[in-house]
């Protein structure tokens, strides 16, 4: 697996801070923001176009000196505020309009301009006087006031002396317009062409007022579209923050008040009133209702909450009015690290995202070098001046790689937003290419395909004790445990059998079981192993008893007294109703499933073949979960690990694609690849088939984005591209791109393969 061996190294808190970035227009704005930011001493950054944010290591507290150095770029930047987009919704808001404005200015003349150009270049005769100075007047607001936002960025990027995709859209505009003007103006008879008399000078026909005019309407269009797309694409993973509640109802000696939700601490008593999101982790102190959980587990059905139940951040209240004491609040609440590891996903580049950023800092020099030589290879070869323009200001316009910079971040903008509302997180890119590759996937069988709540169904002595005195006696050695075996036999004996008798010398031991001294006799509990390795003899009315349980798919406990074997405990550890579902999906997707356990053979095979898995490995401890992993990588698989997220850690870390299933509170599992917070095992193969739908949908945009630059400079540079063709099919690339990604929104777990692929 790739995603732990490539995590930077943890940075404090106070050394990495985000900043939101206003005025990038293309790929190349983020790579020029990043230089200047790393040029600052001891600062590296990483600027995502996407999400128009600035990760930036090095700068401590000294924020000023990282805004500053954007500013001196030519753009805006403020503090980003988790939780508060407030600012960057502004500054898209405000961009989004002034686009709008000079998009329906530009559109409005643009369009009488092309129409008055075209028609009077059919029909010489339909020429009336002073009809080229009204084409001009009406493309100066075009080319000057409309097109202000390329002309600015073309500026700025001249100060600093480096070039960007506005470049293009600029030169082509003002080349377009300076021919235009070349042109009407020439000849010995310009006084009179002005006013519409005398004779048409050489190649007035050629003139590019409507090309400038449609070419800027066009990329207005166009960078309108993609902005307002992006918005929305942003607003489905900002929608995972904004579910924090804001204020909070706490309970005071004085009463009930109101407060922000960050004056909140652990053991506060907050109160929770009908249709209001629950602005804490706790536990449920009085009253009874029913929590909508879709917002963090996907799951639409109400889930009944009572005193004593737990509850989370982010989950919206019923119908009853509940109180409930904090146990974690603010940013170490379940919501607050989905978030946090949501907005991970964003930050860290993809490798292609790497090669479109050094690709966007020669590529504009390049192009711009392509047109000035196609020029002049058309003049070469004896093309009419105005012909020869035309070409090169096609190569200008056609070349810009937009859609490139946006291929990645938006789809997986979008769909880690999307996996976020269903309860699935994807942590970056890597996750979603290891995904793409797997063909087998290993499932941990305690606490991942069953309950994890074991409890003890049967009890069979096989000597001189009864079946009280065997179950008190494994109850007593087990009463420290942390084992959750270990809790349930304390907790069946003290039931059944009374208060435990004390322990001496508790002695837990890994993947085996435990030994102490009760009532000074020596007791052992766990599996044949230890048995074994202790010297004590299995007589075979114990291994018949064994076998009985392990055909009933029972966890087993052996026990021996004063090293004599005693008798055998069987333990239920249910499975999950959506586990069997799960495996066929599992297997219908084209995946080789495998079982892993503890279990003794017999035992596994029968949960296993009950469940329909292809393969079951058993009698693996806690420990050898990676090597097994490994043994199956060493067979030529591409192994996805799915377990509880606790002890499975090595596991999820050594294989290809680690997946943990995560019902508690710990979700932030550095190493898993993908985080899955809802307790239904369906959420597997829906996690597959969704980091498939990304990765597909990555790659379609990158094909369409590599494509479209491969095959139209050659058009344009053989003159098979009008150049308001040309300026319409850039824009329309970028635009294709993002709405592409934004299909993700649409995305529904339990979709056949067909549909995924």
């Amino acid at each position: 697996m790739t995603t732990t061996t490539e995590q930077p190294a943890v940075q404090p808190l106070d050394d990495v801070i985000e900043l939101d970035i206003a005025g990038m227009t293309c790929a190349a704005c983020a790579v020029r923001i990043e230089r200047k930011l790393s040029r600052l001493e001891g600062v590296t950054a990483s600027v995502n176009f996407a999400t128009e944010r600035a990760t930036v290591v090095g700068l401590g507290r000294d924020t000023a000196a990282g805004i500053e150095a954007v500013e001196r770029a030519g753009y805006k930047a403020a503090v980003h505020t988790p939780g508060d987009d407030e600012w960057s919704r502004r500054a898209t808001s405000d961009r989004i309009d002034s686009l709008r404005r000079r998009l329906t200015v530009s559109a409005l003349l643009s369009v009488p301009l092309c129409d008055l150009t075209i028609l009077l270049a059919l029909v010489p005769s339909w020429r009336f006087p002073g009809w080229q100075l009204l084409c001009v007047l009406l493309s100066v607001p075009i080319v000057t006031w409309a097109a202000w936002p390329f002309h600015r960025a073309t500026l700025r990027n001249l100060r600093s002396g480096s070039l960007s995709m506005d470049t293009l859209v600029s030169l082509g505009a003002v080349v377009s317009f300076a021919w235009a003007v070349v042109v009407l103006v020439g000849g010995p008879t310009a006084a009179g062409y002005w006013i519409g008399f005398g004779p048409t000078p050489p190649g007035a026909d050629a003139i590019y007022l409507d090309v400038a005019a449609g070419m800027v309407t066009f990329q207005l269009g166009g960078r309108y579209f993609e902005t307002r797309s992006r918005r929305r694409a942003g607003d489905v993973l900002t929608a995972i923050s904004g579910l924090a509640a804001r204020s909070v109802l706490l309970r005071t000696p004085d009463g009930v008040v109101e407060v922000p939700a960050a004056r909140v601490r652990p053991g506060d008593v907050v109160v929770v009133r009908p249709g209001t999101t629950v602005p804490v982790d706790g536990v449920v102190e009085a009253g009874r209702s029913s929590i909508d959980t879709s917002t963090m587990t996907g799951e639409t059905a109400p889930v009944e909450v009572l005193p004593g139940t737990a509850v989370a951040a982010g989950t919206v209240n019923g119908a009853g009015a509940l109180t409930i004491v904090a146990e974690r609040v603010g940013q170490h609440t379940r919501l607050a690290q989905l978030a946090a590891i949501a907005d991970e996903a964003q930050r860290r580049k993809a490798g292609v995202t790497k090669l479109v950023d050094r690709i966007s800092q020669v590529f504009v020099p390049a192009v711009i070098v392509l047109a000035v030589l196609v020029t002049a290879a058309w003049l070469f070869f004896g093309a009419p001046v105005g012909a020869a323009i035309g070409v090169g200001i096609a190569v200008l316009i056609i070349a810009c790689p937009c859609a490139l910079g946006l291929a990645t971040p938006t789809a997986l903008m979008v769909g880690v937003g999307r996996g976020g509302q269903l309860g699935i997180l994807v942590k970056g890119q890597d996750a979603l290419e290891a995904s793409g590759r797997i063909d087998t996937v290993v499932l941990d069988k305690t606490g991942t395909v069953t309950t994890g709540a074991f409890a003890v169904a049967d009890v069979l002595p096989v000597g001189a004790l009864t079946r009280e005195a065997l179950l008190g006696l494994a109850g007593s050695l087990e009463q420290d445990s942390e084992h959750a075996i270990g809790r349930a036999i304390a907790g069946a004996a003290a039931a059944e059998v009374g208060r435990p008798d004390p322990v001496e010398g508790f002695e837990a031991l890994s993947g085996l079981g435990a030994r102490g001294r009760v009532g000074g006799r020596s007791v052992l509990a766990g599996n044949r192993r230890l048995l074994v390795e202790q010297g004590v003899t299995i007589p075979e009315v114990l291994d018949t008893a064994v076998a009985g349980l392990e055909d009933a798919g029972r966890t087993l406990v052996l026990v021996a007294v004063d090293g004599v074997a005693a008798g055998v405990l069987g333990l239920a550890d249910d499975v999950k109703p959506t586990a069997r579902e799960a495996v066929a999906q599992l297997k219908a997707m084209g995946l080789r499933t495998v079982l892993l356990t503890g279990d003794t053979a017999r035992a596994a095979a029968a949960v296993g073949a009950s469940l329909g898995f292809d393969e079951t490995i058993a009698e693996v401890l806690p420990a050898d979960k990676a090597a097994v992993v490994a043994d199956l990588q060493r067979q030529g698989r591409r192994v996805a690990m799915v377990g509880d997220g606790i002890n499975d850690a090595a596991a999820l870390a050594s294989a290809d694609l680690g997946m943990a299933i995560v019902t508690g509170t710990d979700v932030a599992m550095k190493s898993a690849d993908v985080i899955l917070v809802r307790d239904d095992l369906r959420a597997v193969p829906d996690a597959v088939a969704l980091a498939r739908k990304m990765l597909g949908t990555i790659r379609g945009n990158l094909i369409w984005a590599f494509g479209y630059n491969i095959a139209a400079i050659p058009l344009a540079a053989s003159g098979l591209l009008n150049p308001l063709i040309a300026a319409a099919a850039m824009a329309l690339s970028s635009v294709l791109v993002v709405t592409n990604s934004l299909r993700l929104r649409n995305f529904t777990p339990h979709q056949s393969e067909h549909d995924l692929l």
